[in-house]
């Protein structure tokens, strides 16, 4: 009885042993993860920024004549043509002073014609030896002084009667009123503003890049750029200006672009996202982004394959280049035609034994295990 029962014992106890060296031998599951190709062809190296954009014309209209004002015709967000009516401002003093200096004009006119009969008579008189040749000389440059008397009286009226038109405050240009700065009775003085125009037909799109980027953009370049503005549209473009300075604080350097807004569709203020395409290469082997990590080593890709009946991820330290579309172009460290590691990627190690799941078959699976419809009738 007591052989019988040590002997189950000791089979108990090497069952029990040889199970947990089973278990030391399996080591950890595998980590689960997405895999994915190497890619190879065409790629556009591109340059990517979040600009603003400016209204090339915003003028102030002023007054440039002081007065009341009658009338406002324009108002806060108004569309106006070039030359429409904007305000009426009290024509009253410009037209008194404008009738002065047509007066003083007429005045200096009828001078004028007196001393021109008087030359006449002196210059006979000094013919005939009756008055002397100073005396003659003197008639001359009386007249020659009533004449530029009058130029200048007439300049006077010729200015006032402008000044009468400029009562009619009138819009620079095609645009919309930004602001209406001046109401009916205020007095306004020469160069007062009065309204705030826009011109939102021609933008200009400030583009901040990297200092590293300067070697790349040139003027000249196209310009691809989209806005929340205006859903599904891209604005073509190209780069007119890099302005010569590094803007101080963000270190970055300012790229003007200008932009065709005929249609309306942009606002001044608003934001746009560019695109330079820098160049564009026939072959290139890409990842997508996140199957580039970061290690000690620096940047690693881990290809997957096969090592003694199971499935390991190798790293493979690489140089990658320019981004685009969710890819990474690889420089150094890949041939092409690898599988590498997508999701799960950054939580892999050197050698590290994987499983790969496939993402769709997955939530296939998941929606074929979902019951149709609402829980089944209990059955009675």
């Amino acid at each position: 009885m007591h052989k019988t029962f040590a002997a189950g014992l000791a089979l108990l106890l090497l069952a029990a042993c040889g199970q947990k060296a089973e278990e030391r031998k399996a080591g950890p599951p595998p980590a689960l993860i997405t895999v994915t190709q190497v890619g190879s062809g065409e790629f556009e190296v591109v340059e990517e920024t979040l600009g603003t954009l400016e209204v090339l014309a915003d003028p102030k209209v002023g007054a440039e004549v002081p007065g009341r004002v009658l009338q406002v015709l324009a108002r806060t967000g108004q569309r106006v043509k070039k030359g429409q009516l904007l305000a009426v401002i009290d024509a009253g003093d410009t037209t008194l002073a404008n009738r002065a200096d047509e007066a003083e004009a007429r005045r200096l006119e009828a001078l004028a014609t007196q001393q021109d009969r008087l030359l006449e008579r002196q210059q006979a008189l000094v013919a005939k030896g009756f008055l002397s040749k100073n005396a003659g000389e003197d008639i001359a440059a009386q007249r020659s002084a009533v004449n530029e008397q009058l130029a200048a009286a007439r300049a006077r009226a010729e200015n006032s009667r402008r000044s009468m038109g400029k009562t009619r405050v009138t819009s620079p240009l095609d645009g919309v009123v930004e602001v209406q700065i001046v109401a009916p009775g205020d007095y306004v003085k020469v160069g007062d503003p009065m309204f705030q125009l826009v011109a939102p037909h021609k933008l200009r799109a400030h583009l901040p890049f990297p200092e590293l980027a300067a070697t790349r953009i040139k003027p000249g370049q196209t310009v691809s750029m989209t806005s929340p503005l205006a859903p599904g549209k891209v604005f073509e473009s190209r780069i007119h200006e890099i302005r010569p300075s590094v803007v101080e604080g963000s270190r970055t350097l300012d790229v003007l672009a200008d932009i065709d807004n005929r249609e309306g569709l942009l606002r001044g203020g608003g934001t746009v996202n560019a695109t330079v395409r820098i160049a564009a290469k026939a072959t290139a082997l890409t990842v997508p982004e996140q199957s580039v990590v970061l290690r000690p080593a620096g940047k690693v890709v881990y290809v997957v394959s096969e090592v003694e009946g199971q499935k390991r991820a190798q790293q493979k330290v690489v140089k990658t280049g320019a981004k685009r579309g969710g890819r990474v172009e690889i420089l150094e460290g890949l041939a092409g035609g690898e599988t590498v590691a997508l999701d799960g990627a950054g939580f892999l190690t050197n050698n590290a034994v994987v499983g790969i799941k496939d993402a769709a078959k997955v939530g296939a699976d998941a929606t074929a295990k979902k019951p149709e419809g609402g829980p089944k009738p209990e059955a009675k």
